[in-house]
């Protein structure tokens, strides 16, 4: 009797964001159902290795672009073909063929479908071949399979598509086109198939997220969602990632103040204060109403724990607009902040401006940010000693076998800090699940307790 032929493995590296990390998981679905290929999580196993790109800013970019060239460089000792799909495809592809002509095929973000040819070799339709710098109108539903690929502590709902926001320093309406949400019937089916894999955390997640069901006339889009799958489902925890200052709903923040699952947290990159800079920026709001807006959340929600992203350095920021920032900072006191120096991206307004500050200026205003709220994180998390918190426990620690890991409410899955157990780790019994642990030491970002 003849064997049967090895299947092909695949790998696949997704970079970026939730959002590439929920298209890299419907390819790995579409590759499953085929049933024409094997499934690998160690990409160095695999025959055919999938690079799903980022193409926010230049970091990424360029941390996409290696990644590439180290697994073209491996077409040498065993790997058989390359894959890129992804934002950069959607944006650079021709120029990707042209520097890096290993690649041996390319997906859209609007024929994630075509996968499969992709990876085993065969020709595509002709309307599946991307098309450079063409704005994706794809979104997807409940039907499309999907292959979870960071266990089971949590998981990705995406619930809409692109962005219309007229942000002067974003490409990502450029790779993803406008937005557009999806509805609230097919989400909640997708989210009960989520929870019938044993996930205990769902994250909405979208580009401008509290502007969900604005483009299909659904007043209190986000609000309406939360609440039916709050009624609909059984998570332990439903968060959102992340909000727009244009489109805050109140409604959404009463809901958070009562319902103990949809938990107290709000991701909002505000990306600058300065009235003059935010008008550059062609961004809503002002240092007055950001203070006033930061005011109401935590009013509606007491325990909300707030995170927010700014950029330094962007064309005209002066010395006066960063002393701004840097004084809303130390008042705001987040629990958790970004700050990264503006990126000049390809065909968007900013890249045309001038005024530019030097990169050593802008690195100095990111340090200083960085450095300040190092400190208030640090004093935020002292304030935690002593007191007992719900976690979720997702696992051994990688550092070490004699910690566990976890996060509390505090802490979005891969965004923020970790909560590290030092003590009766010999109570859980199973990953991921819930404990309560008193906080026994903190650090600038992560924290150190024990299970009660």
């Amino acid at each position: 009797m003849t064997p049967s032929p090895q299947k092909t493995r695949v790998g696949m590296i997704s970079l970026g964001c939730p959002k590439n990390l929920v298209d890299a998981e419907i390819m790995l679905g579409q590759l499953q159902l085929s049933g024409e290929v094997e499934l690998t999580a160690d990409a160095d196993d695999a025959d055919v290795v999938i690079i799903n790109t980022c193409g926010f800013i230049d970091a990424a970019k360029q941390e996409s672009v290696d990644t590439i060239l180290e697994i073209a460089e491996r077409k040498k000792a065993g790997v058989r073909r390359v894959v890129v799909s992804g934002c950069m495809v959607q944006k650079y592809r021709s120029e990707l063929q042209t520097a890096i002509p290993e690649i041996d095929a390319f997906v859209g973000l609007d024929h994630l479908e075509a996968i499969t040819e992709a990876v085993t070799g065969r020709e595509m339709s002709p309307d599946a071949a991307p098309v450079k710098r063409k704005m994706s109108v794809r979104l997807y539903d409940e039907n499309r399979p999907r292959v979870l690929t960071h266990g089971t502590a949590h998981a990705y709902l995406k619930v809409s598509e692109g962005c219309s926001n007229p942000c002067t320093f974003c490409a990502i309406p450029q790779m993803r086109g406008k937005f557009r949400s999806r509805t609230i019937d097919s989400l909640v089916s997708e989210a009960r198939q989520i929870e019938q894999q044993g996930v205990k955390e769902l994250c909405l997640i979208a580009q401008d997220t509290t502007r969900f069901g604005e483009d299909l006339g659904v007043k209190n889009g986000l609000t309406r969602l939360v609440e039916q799958l709050l009624s609909k489902t059984s998570f332990r925890w439903i968060r959102f990632l992340y909000a727009y200052p244009g489109s805050i709903d109140w409604s959404l923040f009463e809901l958070m103040g009562k319902e103990e699952r949809f938990v107290s947290y709000c991701d909002i990159p505000l990306q600058h204060v300065s009235q003059r800079v935010l008008s550059t920026m062609r961004r809503p709001g002002s240092p007055v109403e950001y203070r006033d807006m930061i005011n109401r959340m935590r009013e509606l929600v007491p325990d909300l724990s707030l995170r927010t992203t700014f950029i330094v350095g962007h064309p005209g920021e002066e010395k006066s607009d960063f002393e701004q920032l840097r004084e809303f900072v130390e008042w705001a006191k987040f629990d958790q902040m970004g700050a990264f120096c503006y990126s000049p991206e390809e065909f968007t307004p900013s890249s045309k401006m001038t005024n530019l500050p030097s990169r050593k200026v802008a690195e100095r205003r990111r340090d200083i940010l960085m450095e300040a709220q190092q400190q208030i994180s640090l004093d935020r998390n002292r304030a935690r000693l002593g007191q007992v918190y719900e976690a979720i426990i997702t696992g051994v620690c990688d550092e070490t076998e004699h910690l566990l890991e976890g996060r509390l409410i505090s802490q979005a899955p891969e965004i923020d800090g970790r909560l590290l157990i030092n003590d009766g780790a010999d109570r859980i019994a199973k990953f991921p699940s819930f404990a309560r642990v008193e906080i026994n030491d903190a650090h600038p970002y992560d924290l150190v307790g024990a299970v009660v």
